[in-house]
C-alpha cells in the first residue's frame, strides 16, 4: 500500500446518525422485538472519511453538523484521526433508522430530513471550504443529499468553485442535484444504475447501453464514471476503457455505507494512479469489506487487499 500523498477532503452537507436495529423476521403492523442496536455517526462523506481512515488514509471532513447531538461525531473524528472542519449549526443532526433482518435477508431504511442551514451557516461553510482550498488540499469528495433549503444546483456551484482552483472532484449524489452538477464537469461520479437512469430519463437494459451512457457523460468533460450494480458489482468507464468488477458472494451483515466504501476505495486507487482494472478491484474490495461489517467500517487493510484477488475484473 503506497503512502498517502494528496490531501483528501470529504464534504457532507446532510449528515446522519445511522441507528441500526436488528429484528429477526421483521414485519409491519405488529410488535417487533429488537435483538440488538448500534448507533454510528455517518452521512455519505463522513463514511468515506471513516473508510479512508480504516485503510490508513488521512482526510479532512467538512460540511454541516447539528450542535445538539455532536458527541458521536466528535468521538468518531478523534478515534479515526479525521480532521474536523465541519460547521456547527442549530438543531440536531438527523437520525436514520436501518432495520436489519438476518432471517429474511432484508434491510429496511427510514431516512429523516435534516435541519436547514441559515445564510450565515452557509457563509461559514464557504469560508471553511476556501481555507481548505488554500491549504493545497487536492481531492474533494462531495457525497449525499443536501438539506432542505439548499437549491438543487448547490453542488454545481460548489464544483465550479473547486474546478476554478484546479481541484479534483468526486461526486456521489442523485436526482436533480446530480443532473445539474454534471454541467460543472466533476472528475468522477458514482451513481448506481437507478440513479443513472433517473438523470437520463430512460432505461439502460444492457452493459453496452450503460457503457455508452457513461461514455456520453465522459464526452461532457468527466474523467471516470463508476456505475454500481449492487450484487452484480460495478462498471468502471473512462475515455479509453471499460471494465466490469464482480465481487464474490459473501454473507452480508449490513449494507450501511457499502456505496461510500466503493467511493473511498476508488479515490485511493486514483490517488495511487492505479490502472482502471486495479482501481475497479480496490473500489469493489472496499465495498465488499463494508458489507461484512456492522456499520460504516472496514476489516483490516490486509483483508481488504486480499479481497482484491477475489474480485473478478472483465474488460468490456
Amino acid at each position: 500500500m503506497s503512502s498517502p500523498t494528496p490531501g483528501i477532503v470529504t464534504v457532507t452537507l446532510n449528515p446522519a446518525i445511522d441507528q441500526t436495529v436488528a429484528i429477526p423476521n421483521f414485519a409491519a403492523d405488529t410488535v417487533n422485538r429488537v435483538a440488538w442496536e448500534q448507533a454510528d455517526p455517518g452521512g455519505k462523506g463522513i463514511n468515506v472519511s471513516s473508510f479512508l481512515a480504516d485503510f490508513g488514509y488521512p482526510s479532512t471532513a467538512t460540511g454541516l453538523l447539528g450542535r445538539d447531538n455532536l458527541e458521536l461525531f466528535e468521538r468518531l473524528f478523534e478515534q479515526q484521526d479525521i480532521r474536523d472542519r465541519c460547521v456547527r449549526i442549530d438543531g440536531k443532526t438527523r437520525v436514520n433508522i436501518k432495520i436489519v433482518d438476518d432471517v429474511q435477508q432484508q434491510v429496511t431504511d427510514l431516512n429523516f430530513p435534516g435541519p436547514s442551514p441559515t445564510a450565515e451557516d452557509l457563509e461559514d461553510f464557504w469560508t471553511v471550504l476556501d481555507a481548505l482550498v488554500a491549504e493545497q488540499q487536492q481531492w474533494f469528495v462531495l457525497s449525499g443529499s443536501t438539506p432542505a433549503g439548499l437549491p438543487p444546483d448547490f453542488y454545481r456551484h460548489l464544483i465550479v468553485r473547486l474546478k476554478q482552483q484546479n481541484k479534483t472532484v468526486m461526486l456521489d449524489t442523485s436526482g436533480e442535484r446530480l443532473k445539474q452538477a454534471i454541467a460543472a464537469q466533476p472528475d468522477v461520479i458514482k451513481p448506481n444504475l437507478a440513479e443513472l437512469q433517473g438523470i437520463l430519463g430512460h432505461t439502460l437494459d444492457s452493459e453496452a447501453a450503460i457503457v455508452r451512457a457513461a461514455r456520453d457523460l465522459i464526452q461532457q468533460g468527466l474523467r471516470l464514471v463508476v456505475v454500481s450494480l449492487g450484487a452484480d458489482g460495478a462498471l468502471f468507464v473512462d475515455q479509453d476503457a471499460a471494465v466490469h468488477a464482480q465481487p464474490p458472494a459473501v454473507e452480508v451483515k449490513s449494507t450501511v455505507g457499502a456505496g461510500d466504501a466503493m467511493v473511498a476505495g476508488t479515490v485511493v486507487g486514483l490517488v495511487q494512479a492505479q490502472s482502471l482494472a486495479d482501481c475497479a478491484r480496490l473500489g469493489t474490495a472496499f465495498s465488499l469489506g463494508a458489507l461484512t461489517q456492522i456499520g460504516p467500517r472496514l476489516p483490516p487493510a490486509d483483508v481488504v487487499l486480499g479481497n482484491c484477488d477475489r474480485v473478478t475484473v472483465r474488460s468490456l
